[in-house]
C-alpha cells in the first residue's frame, strides 16, 4: 500500500512540474508578446506630436506684384515683408523654406491643390475665405487714413471736423463705404482709382483723401506727392470695412500646422525680428 502510495505521490509530482513549466512557458511568451508590443507602441507618434518635428520643408505661396510685401528687387530677387516674415518662421520651425510665386488668383487654389502648405500674401481675414480656409493669428493690420495739405492746419480728421470738406476717395471701394457710412455730412468726390485722387489733392481741388494708409505713407514719403501733403487725424481699424487684419492662410481643419505657425510668430514677435521688418519695409508712419 505504501509503495503504491508512493508512486501515486510520485506522477502527482510529475504533472504538477509539467504543469508548472507550461505555466511559466505561457508567462513568459506573454511578457515577450507584452515587451514588443510597447516597443512599437514606442514608435508611434503621440497623438497631437508636434508636425513640425517631422516637417523638413514648409511650402509658402506667394504673389510678386505687391510691394512692399512681395516684390522682385533690382537684381531679380524675391523680397519683401512677408517673404522675409516666411524665412524667419522657417528659421523659428528649423525647416527648409520653399517660397513659389503665383497670381493672386491662383493662390488659393493651387493651397487646395496641396501644391504649397500656405499662403502668405497678405489676405486678409475674411467670412467668405474662412468658409473655405483657416488663418493664423493676425499679424498685420491696414488702416484707412486721411491725408491733407501740409498748409491746411486748421483740418480735423474727424466727422464734425470734415463736414462740409471735399473728401476724395476710390470709387466703389471698402474706403468709399466707410466714408458714406460716417462722414454723411462732407462731400465726397469719388475717382476711378486710388493714384486720382492723391493729384487732386496736390492740385488743392478737394480738401482731404481717404485711402489706404501704407500706400497713402508711400506716396506721402515719395517723389511723386512733391512733399505737398501729410497724414491728418488717427488711423481707422473697422474691421467690417478694412478687414480683420492680415494672417497667413492653411487648408481647412489642419490644426497642427497652424498651431507651429503660430508658435513661430510668436516668437518672431518676441525676439525682435518682427519690429526689425516692420521697419525696414514701413519706415513711414502708418498707425
Amino acid at each position: 500500500m505504501t509503495r503504491s502510495y508512493d508512486k501515486r505521490c510520485a506522477r502527482l509530482v510529475r504533472a504538477t512540474a509539467s504543469h508548472l513549466a507550461a505555466f511559466l512557458a505561457a508567462c513568459v511568451f506573454l511578457l515577450s508578446a507584452v515587451a514588443s508590443t510597447t516597443a512599437q507602441e514606442s514608435d508611434v507618434p503621440e497623438a497631437g506630436e508636434s508636425e513640425a518635428t517631422r516637417r523638413v520643408v514648409l511650402r509658402f505661396l506667394t504673389t510678386s506684384d505687391f510691394p512692399p510685401f512681395n516684390f522682385y528687387d533690382e537684381d531679380g530677387v524675391l523680397t519683401g515683408f512677408n517673404i522675409d516674415l516666411a524665412r524667419a518662421i522657417c528659421l523659428e520651425l528649423d525647416v527648409t523654406c520653399e517660397i513659389k510665386v503665383e497670381a493672386w488668383e491662383n493662390l488659393l487654389p493651387a493651397l487646395q491643390r496641396k501644391e504649397g502648405d500656405a499662403v502668405i500674401a497678405s489676405h486678409m481675414v475674411t467670412p467668405q475665405v474662412l468658409s473655405e480656409f483657416d488663418f493664423t493669428d493676425r499679424y498685420f493690420h491696414t488702416p484707412g487714413r486721411f491725408a491733407g495739405r501740409r498748409d491746411t492746419k486748421d483740418l480735423e480728421a474727424t466727422p464734425e471736423g470734415l463736414s462740409g470738406r471735399r473728401i476724395g476717395v476710390a470709387s466703389n471701394s471698402s474706403h468709399e463705404a466707410f466714408i458714406r457710412q460716417f462722414f454723411r455730412g462732407s462731400q465726397i468726390v469719388t475717382f476711378r482709382d486710388a493714384d486720382a485722387p492723391r493729384e487732386a489733392l496736390k492740385n488743392g481741388e478737394i480738401d482731404v483723401i481717404f485711402g489706404d494708409a501704407i500706400s497713402l505713407s508711400f506716396w506721402l514719403n515719395g517723389t511723386a506727392s512733391n512733399q505737398c501733403c501729410e497724414f491728418k487725424g488717427d488711423a481707422f481699424l473697422e474691421p467690417k470695412f478694412f478687414g480683420d487684419g492680415i494672417a497667413i492662410v492653411v487648408a481647412k481643419g489642419d490644426r497642427q500646422l497652424k498651431a507651429d505657425l503660430d508658435a513661430a510668430l510668436k516668437q518672431v514677435r518676441t525676439g525682435g525680428r518682427f519690429v526689425e521688418l516692420v521697419t525696414r519695409y514701413f519706415p513711414f508712419r502708418v498707425y
